[in-house]
């Protein structure tokens, strides 16, 4: 493709791509494709002569839409979502057209400025403290773009670790630092996303998960319960998982009691908000953050509620030379007259090159506005409050725990197996998609609001299609329970005739 060429179908892809957000909520979102299928329509290898750009434009409709989930469908309520929008759209494609690495201020100087003027911009948006921002002159702090969430917690742990290895080599300078590693404990809270678990299979670090209370949240005496335990038995706790919006239910760790013992034994302190922390950029939800200044370091994920487009996390860190000190390779070929009066963020991550993901969220902030963005979370913690109360005025279903920012958990009553079935129903039929979570081992059924294009509508159908798919498994129930009523006479359709014998406790689950 010459520039011709693609001055003609880049335009026409702006188009597809806006006809298909337009209209993606008329599409099927969970795909009815089963693994492989994509194996069966495709060349086992790749063309040996140049193809059209309208034949494979053609593939991407017939092969690939098929197979897709469609996340940015009003009716994706499963995860967290990761919607998007145009400004972000509109970052991305620059970024890739520009195609520049950020590694260091040589390599970028604006991508590597804008970069901290807008973690900059966000932090203030959602009330961190200036202990964080990168702003102010002698501070120790700043923010950085990571990839998600998952990888902020890998930082932090390393980062951790390797201040807990150096501290321990001063006062045992004849030993070898890996000969700590065996000693090394982190803890989190049995609520915590499966990240934790896997950044400290990677930190080849110990994991202790700690008992959540009846909130599902991690408090500060079961913490130092777990961890005098553990030093007595000759281990060394040196970080700690506090989440903000669990996965599950969106459960919030107390954080000022878990800062304090983090405090008391010199424990690095990660928190991890990837959901919950775009909720606080509107005031009303910032209590949460209550404690936040005890933290060494806090990621959230803009790509999963500001509208921006994955993948794009922010974390800050309070004193940046505790990522320095984990990933400072500097050869020569990477150095520059400027170092040391700019930032090199490629000493603040994993990998060496970096893409200009600054750009999209520059964009989403002035495009947006802090009032556009307020907005558009509280309208989808509105939605979700009319989905809870749907659910809750139909006496078939009960909601465990009550709704938190824009996150309903929702089941039959009854027997687990009654919605492990409802949920199988709901995905299989595609109009909606939700997954599932345990809540005091009840299984239960996530239902999350995160799209601007989810409507008030949209929740009603929504639920309709949840009691439709519902009627099935009460039928099933009304037939095995109460042999006395003629099953032939309740058929599929019959909502009012299952609701009256339900309401007269004909059949119970």
């Amino acid at each position: 493709m010459e520039h011709t060429e693609f001055r003609v179908k880049a335009k026409e892809m702006v188009d597809y791509i806006a006809d298909y957000l337009e209209g993606v909520g008329a599409r099927r979102v969970y795909p009815a494709v089963q693994p492989g299928y994509l194996h069966a329509l495709l060349p086992r290898a790749a063309p040996a002569q140049p193809e059209p750009w309208d034949r494979i434009m053609r593939d991407v409709d017939d092969v690939i839409m098929p197979g897709l989930v469609h996340w940015q469908s009003p009716h994706m309520h499963a995860y967290f979502g990761t919607p998007t929008s145009y400004p972000s759209i509109m970052g991305d494609f620059l970024s890739s057209a520009l195609n520049v690495l950020c590694f260091s201020w040589a390599s970028s100087p604006a991508g590597t400025e804008l970069e901290t003027i807008a973690l900059n911009w966000v932090g203030k948006a959602i009330g961190m403290p200036d202990c964080f921002l990168n702003e102010k002159t002698g501070s120790l702090g700043g923010g950085v773009i990571q990839t998600t969430a998952s990888e902020a917690t890998l930082v932090s742990l390393l980062a951790a670790r390797t201040r807990t290895l150096a501290a321990l080599c001063k006062l045992e300078p004849q030993v070898e630092p890996t000969t700590f590693l065996g000693q090394l404990v982190g803890y989190c809270s049995d609520q915590a996303h499966s990240s934790v678990e896997k950044a400290g299979l990677i930190g080849m670090v110990h994991m202790r998960y700690i008992e959540s209370d009846y909130k599902q949240s991690m408090r500060g005496d079961k913490l130092e319960e777990a961890i005098i335990s553990d030093k007595a038995q000759g281990m060394i706790p040196f970080w700690v998982c506090a989440t903000l919006g669990t996965t599950g239910t969106v459960a919030f760790d107390e954080l000022r009691e878990v800062g304090n013992v983090c405090q008391k034994y010199g424990s690095w302190l990660h928190v991890d908000a990837a959901y919950a922390g775009s909720a606080f950029i509107c005031p009303e939800y910032r209590h949460w953050l209550d404690g936040v200044e005890l933290a060494d370091s806090f990621a959230f994920a803009p790509s999963k509620w500001f509208m921006v487009t994955f993948d794009c996390t922010a974390m800050w860190v309070k004193d940046t030379a505790g990522l320095q000190r984990s990933f400072n390779v500097n050869p020569l070929y990477l150095r520059h007259e400027n170092e040391g009066k700019a930032i090199d963020y490629m000493h603040w991550q994993i990998p060496l090159s970096r893409r200009f993901r600054a750009l999209k969220l520059w964009f989403v902030l002035r495009n947006f506005g802090i009032s556009g963005i307020q907005d558009h979370i509280r309208t989808c913690i509105q939605r979700a409050q009319q989905f809870e109360s749907l659910v809750l005025s139909d006496n078939k279903f009960e909601v465990p725990q009550s709704r938190v920012l824009s996150l309903v958990v929702f089941r039959l009553k009854g027997d687990n197996s009654h919605s492990e079935r409802l949920l199988k129903v709901i995905n299989s039929r595609g109009k909606i998609h939700v997954v599932p979570s345990s809540f005091k081992n009840k299984y239960v059924i996530r239902f999350c609001v995160i799209s601007p294009k989810t409507t008030s509508q949209d929740i009603l159908d929504a639920w309709n299609e949840i009691k439709l798919c519902a009627q099935d498994i009460i039928i099933d129930k009304i037939g095995a329970d109460n042999s006395n009523i003629d099953r032939r006479k309740i058929h599929r359709g019959s909502l009012p005739i299952i609701t009256e014998l339900y309401s007269l406790q004909k059949f119970t689950f």
